[in-house]
């Protein structure tokens, strides 16, 4: 149980102690609680609830209980929650959590509070320890900052995998295909953004007749050569041909290749966008 934002290792600890004979599932929040606490907070989510659920069913989950984090669910008392939600609503027979859990009305229950709750209630609670990394533990905000400098290959590291964005492919205004670099438009909104700039990608195409997996790469930003926008990631698959429009995405950063530029003209930025390719194919390659 958790909000697993960006699956990474330390989740994944979780996961693995709560693997026994009884079948494996995770209780996770929609929005996540600080959404809900502060709506206008800058984004700091690292992926999606569709994200999110992609990466626990490739762990094995098999089951996803996702609560409606709202006004009820935040008024349940440590108590409430254990006996309403945990023991009479899903029928737990054992939880697992981080040891800096907290649950309850102001997050007024721990981790250890759910433990002895479990005594009453008939479920057990395994406490997993912290997971550590270059002297520090390993957290969605040490994760957060080496995105946000441009140190993809770091963040994975903290994550297992590589970090993704995924979701659908919308239609943008389609200046890639007049330059010859048609590109997939996705939105980025409500996500913890990465460094802005160019980068090396892998894509996984998950829905639709071009299902598979290809190489790439990507632009994260706000296109500054065309006015003032609203961030968004385009991506330019490697050979590739098809339409893309309504199928969902994986994105996953492999490496930051440079920040957004504003070139004098066209011509400029075709040949730096030929460059980028040309450097993309490479760090793909040696993978």
């Amino acid at each position: 149980m958790g909000n697993f934002d960006g699956v990474h290792l330390g989740h994944r600890a979780v996961i693995d102690l709560a693997r026994t004979d009884a079948p494996l599932g995770i209780v996770t929040f929609e929005p996540h609680p600080r959404e809900y606490f502060a709506p206008d907070a800058p984004p700091f989510r690292l992926m999606n609830a569709e994200a999110r659920a992609n990466r626990l069913a490739k762990l094995g989950v098999q089951h996803m209980f996702e609560l409606p984090f709202n006004a009820a669910l935040a008024s349940l008392g440590p108590e409430e929650f254990a006996r309403d939600v945990l023991a009479n609503g899903l029928g737990v027979s054992h939880v697992v959590v981080g040891s800096d859990f907290c649950f309850g009305k102001g997050r007024t229950g721990k981790a250890n509070d759910l433990k002895t709750l479990g005594e009453t209630y008939g479920f057990r609670t395994t406490i997993a320890d912290l997971i550590r990394s270059g002297g520090g533990p390993i957290s969605s905000t040490a994760i957060r900052q080496a995105l946000s400098d441009g140190r993809p290959r770091d963040a994975a590291a903290m994550l297992g995998h590589w970090h993704r964005i995924e979701g659908e492919v919308m239609h943008g205004e389609k200046r890639g295909r007049e330059l010859g670099y048609p590109t997939a438009n996705m939105s980025v909104a409500g996500l913890h953004l990465p460094r802005l700039g160019v980068y090396a990608v892998k894509v996984d195409v998950l829905t639709g007749p071009h299902k598979g997996n290809y190489g790439g790469a990507a632009s994260l930003g706000v296109r500054p050569m065309f006015g003032v926008n609203q961030p968004n990631l385009e991506t330019f698959l490697f050979d590739f041909s098809g339409n893309l429009y309504g199928e969902h995405l994986s994105i996953a950063f492999v490496d930051y290749l440079r920040p957004e530029m504003k070139f004098d003209g066209l011509p400029g930025l075709i040949t730096q966008m030929n460059a980028d390719c040309d450097r993309a194919r490479d760090i793909l390659t040696a993978l």
